[in-house]
């Protein structure tokens, strides 16, 4: 089925590995970076943090282990790993499971309109 909103992924680049959170959307995201009395709940969707063993923000997603998520950020505790990898991470949106077509030549229909016809 089509009708899956797109997704917004977190991608961190770290020293080791790739981290990916996933968020409710990009605007969330600018929102919580912009007034950080914002819930982290209200701005992550899933509450997990995965690694692409180095393949960027594509590539195959495994649960990030406690070990992985010390050795790059200094703690494993969620709730200040998520908000790293929000503040330091780029936001990348994509619709469906990824971007792997030659959608790409059609790049100038992607800015203000609405071309699908679904409002949010």
């Amino acid at each position: 089925m089509r009708g899956n909103a797109g997704q917004t992924k977190i991608h961190y680049k770290g020293k080791d590995d790739d981290f990916i959170v996933f968020a409710e959307s990009a605007q969330d995201v600018r929102n919580w970076k912009e007034d950080k009395t914002v819930p982290l709940a209200q701005v992550v969707n899933g509450w997990k943090i995965f690694v692409t063993h180095k393949q960027g923000a594509q590539g195959i997603m495994d649960s990030a282990s406690k070990g992985s998520l010390e050795s790059e950020f200094g703690t494993h505790k969620e709730d200040d790993v998520i908000a790293q990898i929000l503040e330091k991470g780029t936001i990348v949106e994509s619709e469906e499971s990824g971007r792997n077509g030659s959608k790409n030549d059609n790049k100038g229909s992607m800015v203000g309109g609405s071309s699908s016809g679904v409002h949010g």
